[in-house]
């Protein structure tokens, strides 16, 4: 006999239980995004029901063992299968879920909420977002205070009646992908740009344009991000770590697929260090670095120097300077 019936997912439990349909209405009075999921779980239940009602009603029931009894214990049967096979899902309750979704109201998700979005975003992007994980108690405790201030200033603001009150507190008119790719590395490449005299925007751009805005960053056999952030192979000289990766190469302007080589780092600051000793130790990039401070100077000259087999890399790069990191 099962006594709790949980009424977020009611196919967890018996399908002829009236206390977790009970439960589920009074949870679908919330307007809560679990009560939405848990209500197309079981329209999904519901429908896969009928599916297999169907199949029963074509099949021969006039055998010696067909009885109004068995009938009604084969329903019955049906109706929990249907429960367990909805409760696996056949994608039907998601696809429910995401059309209703939009009509359910928006609310600011709390500072526990966002620790679990970004621990989400740091196993995703490796370089997106500062990683929860690395994040202290004290970090946590300001998080969290800055989110109630945030808030008390929200709340104040419905009152007033300033419904763009949140995006007059927002800074930049960047992309939050760009933003936050920006944020996480701005420092390391301050110190890059100390060693070689190339603004910290423009090598925040090649890194960017190299690794897709860190969702296509190389990785170890692992898993583990190589912190390469330029597509520095590991040739001539190079003794550090190394990992093996699909890269795309143009020979003679056709894209071709090899697996190349590359340098593995400890961290996106020692990449940084690695590619402004790079730049200043191979003679080819002189002229790059004489034209440091002009976007386009550097786009093209490291294009010239060889850096990138890519015909349109400099027109690429040049375009992310310009357009994403000009503000």
């Amino acid at each position: 006999m099962i006594n709790n019936i949980n009424a977020s997912n009611p196919t967890d439990g018996l399908a002829v239980d009236a206390n977790g349909l009970n439960g589920l209405r009074e949870a679908a009075k919330q307007n809560s995004p679990e009560a939405l999921k848990s209500t197309a779980k079981q329209f999904e239940a519901m429908f896969l029901n009928m599916v297999m009602k169907s199949m029963r009603d074509a099949t021969p029931q006039d055998g010696p063992f067909d009885n109004q009894q068995t009938k009604m214990f084969t329903s019955m049967l049906d109706q929990q299968m249907s429960q367990n096979l909805a409760q696996r899902g056949i994608g039907l309750a998601d696809v429910l879920t995401r059309q209703l979704s939009a009509s359910l109201p928006k609310q600011l998700p709390g500072a526990e909420d966002l620790l679990q979005q970004q621990q989400q975003l740091d196993d995703a992007l490796p370089m997106s977002l500062p990683l929860a994980k690395d994040l202290t108690e004290m970090d946590k405790a300001k998080l969290m205070q800055s989110v109630a201030g945030h808030r008390l200033a929200d709340a104040a603001d419905d009152r007033n009646g300033n419904d763009n009150s949140r995006n007059k507190r927002r800074t930049s008119n960047k992309p939050a992908h760009v933003e936050a790719f920006q944020n996480r590395l701005q420092a390391d490449a301050e110190v890059a740009s100390k060693m070689t005299g190339i603004p910290a925007k423009f090598m925040l751009a090649q890194a960017a344009l190299e690794t897709g805005w860190g969702k296509k960053e190389i990785v170890a056999r692992d898993g583990r991000s190589a912190h390469n952030l330029f597509g520095i192979k590991a040739t001539g000289n190079w003794t550090g770590k190394v990992v093996e990766a699909t890269t795309i190469e143009y020979v003679n302007g056709v894209a071709k697929r090899k697996v190349e080589k590359f340098r593995a780092y400890d961290s996106y600051a020692d990449a940084f260090r690695d590619y402004a000793n790079l730049l200043k130790s191979n003679p080819r990039y002189e002229k790059v670095l004489a034209n440091a401070q002009d976007a386009h100077g550097f786009a093209y000259g490291l294009q010239r120097a060889g850096y990138a087999t890519d015909p349109h890399y400099a027109e690429k790069l040049s375009r992310i300077i310009r357009q994403s990191l000009s503000a």
